[in-house]
């Protein structure tokens, strides 16, 4: 494979301007950065992509503007992402290499594809996302970062997912996904469809994945559970429980320590060929979000900018110390971390914005905790005449 025949292509003059132009904050500019955009907790977890976003970038330019040998620079990086749901996994990457990178990226949801010839999207169009991402431009696709969202579904045994009407069901072991991502996520030339849809028909354009880097994320339920039954067979140490840490197996907001994420066979026994898991330089683990983050996010994130929505109406909202603790308390309680947080209080204030948007001239909106539940108050001023 020519790694470098796309630089033969038309707008190479464009694209290696595009590439000078880019931004290189330093990873804790980044880090700071990050926090600036409403990116609580993590931090292990942030500086880890932070530092990856930091390469990826210096990479590229290396090879595109200063014109360094590809083959003395270091490989393209991939990272897995392991975490609860609503731990910030694919929040930071939307925000890290989408906001303030500004780089094509594209946010997929793996379960959507099946191994070509089976009902579902062909995995080809993943780089189809990546090309709408950059306009499609192919070159500023082929810089870009594809982030693979439920990538645990793809596990043998985990994915169950039938297309109805089909007269067929997907590629229920994830396997042929698997085997499709192989070269994808090492470096090789992809024929892409133009458009979504069947990637047969069409229009196509060939991209190179040497320089596009992947960012899976999941959630990874009961590989905690696989990972210590390992470790209590003695398997040199990897993944052996703690003394006292929790089995669970339907647990959702469990933290991962490194020595679960470290062996390839305990993604092996999860439903992953070992060969893929290769493909990641660094495997990250993402901790359940506390209550102090999460009290932080409730109020920076939500109350805060429903105030500003309700004081555009005229209403002054008033949210309850008691209440924020109960809403936190809940979203723990559920296992939903951060996304758990805004559906709440959403849900409680859906009645009284209903009646007040658009009808009365303004008032108090008030949200407090009554006989142990969330109750909403509402004194509004006068209809507007």
């Amino acid at each position: 494979m020519d790694a470098n025949r796309h630089l033969r292509q038309p707008g190479v003059e464009r694209f290696v301007k595009f590439v000078g132009n880019l931004a290189t904050p330093s990873p804790r500019e980044m880090f700071a950065r990050l926090g600036e955009l409403g990116y609580r907790g993590q931090d292990r977890a942030r500086r880890a992509l932070c530092l990856m976003a930091y390469r990826h970038v210096r990479r590229i330019k290396r090879i595109y503007v200063d014109g360094a040998d590809r083959d003395r620079q270091p490989r393209k990086s991939n990272y897995l992402l392991l975490g609860p749901t609503g731990c910030g996994k694919t929040f930071l990457v939307e925000q890290l290499f989408g906001k303030i990178l500004e780089l094509p990226t594209a946010m997929v949801d793996i379960t959507t594809y099946s191994e070509t010839g089976y009902v579902g999207q062909d995995p080809s169009a993943i780089l189809t996302r990546l090309l709408h991402a950059a306009d499609d431009n192919p070159l500023m696709a082929s810089i870009g970062v594809v982030c693979l969202d439920e990538f645990d579904k793809i596990a043998s045994g985990q994915n169950n997912a039938v297309f109805a009407g089909a007269g067929t069901t997907k590629d229920v072991t994830g396997m042929g996904v698997q085997r499709e991502l192989l070269k994808m996520l090492e470096a090789t030339e992809v024929v892409v469809p133009l458009e979504l849809g069947h990637a047969g028909y069409g229009d196509h354009v060939v991209i190179s994945t040497a320089d596009i880097a992947f960012v899976a994320a999941g959630a990874f339920s009961g590989f905690q559970t696989i990972a210590a039954r390992r470790g209590n067979r003695g398997s040199m140490g990897f993944g052996r429980i703690a003394a006292g840490r929790p089995l669970d197996p339907d647990a959702v907001a469990v933290d991962f320590t490194d020595d679960d994420v470290e062996s390839i066979a305990n993604f092996q026994a999860y439903g992953f060929l070992p060969e893929l898991m290769a493909r990641f330089t660094r495997v990250v683990p993402f901790r359940a979000l506390d209550i102090d983050t999460l009290t932080d996010i409730l109020h920076t994130e939500v109350v805060d900018r429903m105030s500003n929505e309700f004081a555009a109406e005229g209403f002054e909202l008033r949210v309850d110390d008691d209440v924020i603790a109960y809403i936190v308390r809940e979203a723990l309680r559920r296992e939903t971390g951060a996304r758990g947080l805004s559906s709440t209080l959403t849900r409680h204030l859906e009645h009284a914005a209903f009646d007040a948007f658009g009808h009365h001239a303004g008032g108090l909106i008030h949200v407090r905790m009554q006989a142990g539940a969330i109750d909403v108050v509402v004194d509004p001023s006068p209809p507007a005449p």
